[in-house]
Parts: C-alpha cells; sequence; structure tokens
C-alpha cells in the first residue's frame, strides 16, 4: 500500500483480494441471515480484486520487490505466524473452546503485519495490522454479547479491513501499472 515497489503493490492487491474471500467464507460458517448476500457480494469483489491484481503482478514480475534479498526473513515470518495460529487452535481445542478459532487465528494474521510492514518498509502495513488486531478483540467482544458466531464477526472484520486495503491498493498502484 505505501512501498515503493510497483510489484508489490499490486501483490498486495491481488493477495488482500484473496484472502478477503478467505476471511469472508469463514464468515460463513454461521451467519445472520441479513449477512449473507453482503457476504456474497463482498467475496465477489474479493475475487474481482485478486484476478485483476494476480494479473497485473504477472503484467509487472520483471520489476524489484522489497522482498528481493530478504526471502529468508519473510518464510520465517510467515513459519512462525502459521505455527502460533496453530498452536493457538490446538490450545483452543484442547480446552472445548474451538468456536474461537477465527478470533485467535486472525489475531495471529493481524499481528504478523507488522514485522512484515517493518521489513518491506510500509507503514501502512504495520496500521494495519494494528488495526487489524484491535478489531479482532472487538469483534470478539460483539460476538459474546450479540451471541453471534465468533468465525462471523471476526470473518466480517477482517474480510472488510482487508477488501479496504485492497481498494487502497488498487487506488495507488493499478494506473500505475497499467501504465508500465
Amino acid at each position: 500500500m505505501a512501498t515503493e515497489f510497483l510489484r508489490d503493490g499490486v501483490f498486495l492487491l491481488a493477495w488482500f483480494g484473496l484472502m478477503t474471500c478467505v476471511w469472508l467464507g469463514w464468515a460463513q460458517e454461521d451467519p445472520p441471515r441479513r449477512a449473507q448476500l453482503w457476504l456474497g457480494i463482498g467475496s465477489g469483489l474479493g475475487i474481482v480484486a485478486a484476478v485483476g491484481g494476480g494479473l497485473l503482478v504477472w503484467r509487472t514480475w520483471s520489476t524489484p520487490s522489497g522482498l528481493e534479498g530478504q526471502y529468508a526473513v519473510f518464510g520465517i515470518i510467515v513459519g512462525i505466524e502459521v505455527v502460533a495460529a496453530g498452536l493457538a487452535c490446538f490450545v483452543l481445542w484442547r480446552r472445548g473452546r474451538s468456536k474461537w478459532f477465527a478470533l485467535a487465528v486472525g489475531l495471529v494474521v493481524a499481528l504478523h503485519f507488522v514485522p512484515l510492514g517493518i521489513l518491506l518498509d510500509d507503514p501502512a502495513l504495520v496500521v494495519l495490522g494494528l488495526v487489524q488486531a484491535v478489531l479482532v478483540i472487538v469483534a470478539g467482544r460483539v460476538a459474546q454479547n450479540r451471541r453471534v458466531a465468533p468465525s462471523f464477526a471476526v470473518g466480517v472484520t477482517m474480510g472488510v479491513t482487508l477488501l479496504l486495503s485492497a481498494a487502497v491498493a488498487a487506488a495507488r498502484w493499478v494506473p500505475e501499472a497499467l501504465s508500465a
């Protein structure tokens, strides 16, 4: 989003679009009836962002990336994220609280944007991660208070923030990618 690299910018568009579908898909585990259409529309927009961004990544693949020379560190960050989410879900499962998997995974995913933003010198990713972490915690409280599935509250929170971030990436990078 605030990266200086074209390929990374359109990759964020594609990735955030794809992850919008993942999170809004998880929100469809047990949504209120009134939300079903909106979840479908959001997922459709995520697909458009993922496919459009993916085509632009392909088109700009020969341009530089902020990850060059940093792939090992990136892999370590993602590996830690996967292990942390897996451990959190294992602990929740052992305690009979598997309905809270989405909250645990959402918090880990949100927080992984902080080191990624630092690695990529992209302060917008750091802000996104911190905002998402707060919103995921709030979503957990909303799920409890309104008696909705945590997967719905967290899925909508993560899906909407990622879709909005994809829109920001699109506004910033699509014009440049199309003229490259």
